[in-house]
């Protein structure tokens, strides 16, 4: 299938989402419901196109991906939705209603469902490359890569929430500052394992045709927005103020990108990854 028309099949599947989700925030006032569908999103664009494509043969690369995306995806909803339950609309939704009042029920369909369905759209974009792939079907070098980087992105991801929950759980942590751990490697590695979980799909879809390297515009775009517009920068600005020691921690650990140490070891696993894959592959 073509690019075109597999963007069609995405574009038509998240319009609907959106449009869904839009609707079912009207009559309970809550715009934020969004963010809990934010990986489910890439999840149904996944499937659609994988049930929608055709293969003539068994596709592990997209059967690789389809994984990944549906582990990524349905993790993160799950993981939204349990911490944000019962606490009423998030405060950025709110202020925005707020200021908005009456016109505020067309405005939120444009301003949040209809700009994250577009977003999603953009960052999908390795997604949609490989699942709309009916000719390479085997893993290559750069989806043994991709799925190493996966790996290390997922746990900083799923390991920095759950560290933090853990902390939450104890009351003598009440106000303070988490540190260890992964907390110790980056400031922010929840937000640094999503971005580097792109990357690792972006990888995967390098070699999938001429317009394979243009699927890096995904994680890239994907990366900007954690780091300079929803995640860290946003996130800072409150925490300098809230938690105490916070400028001290500043000083002492990375803000997003860990040190070069963390890079030459992702940089040697990937290798030794692909040397052991060439020789399985030859033996």
């Amino acid at each position: 299938m073509d690019l075109v028309s597999a963007y069609k099949i995405a574009a038509s599947a998240t319009f609907a989402m959106m449009t869904s989700l839009w609707i079912c925030s009207l009559p309970i006032k809550d715009a934020s419901i969004v963010d809990r569908f934010w990986g489910a999103g890439f999840v149904l664009i996944a499937w659609v196109l994988h049930l929608t494509v055709p293969s003539a043969e068994y596709n592990a690369t997209r059967t690789a991906v389809l994984a990944l995306v549906t582990i990524w995806g349905l993790r993160l909803s799950l993981y939204i939705h349990l911490r944000n339950r019962g606490h009423g609309e998030d405060y950025r939704y709110a202020e925005m209603r707020n200021h908005h009042g009456s016109r505020f029920w067309w405005y939120s369909f444009l301003s949040v469902f209809a700009l994250q369905g577009i977003l999603m759209l953009l960052v999908s974009a390795p997604i949609i490359l490989v699942m709309s792939n009916q000719d390479v079907s085997k893993i290559t070098h750069f989806g043994v890569a991709g799925f190493i980087v996966w790996i290390v992105g997922f746990a900083f991801e799923a390991g920095g929430d759950w560290q933090l929950a853990q902390f939450k759980k104890n009351p003598a942590n009440k106000g303070q500052l988490l540190r260890t751990g992964l907390w110790s490697v980056t400031r922010h590695p929840n937000y640094f394992g999503d971005a580097l979980q792109w990357w690792g799909l972006g990888i995967f879809a390098i070699p999938y045709g001429t317009a394979g390297i243009m699927v890096l515009a995904g994680p890239l775009i994907m990366t900007l927005f954690i780091r300079k517009i929803s995640g860290v920068d946003l996130l800072e600005k409150s925490l300098a103020n809230k938690k105490p020691g916070y400028q001290d921690y500043v000083k002492s650990t990375p803000p997003f990108l860990p040190g070069l140490k963390f890079w030459l070891g992702l940089t040697i696993a990937c290798a030794i990854a692909i040397i052991l894959f060439q020789r399985l592959i030859v033996h």
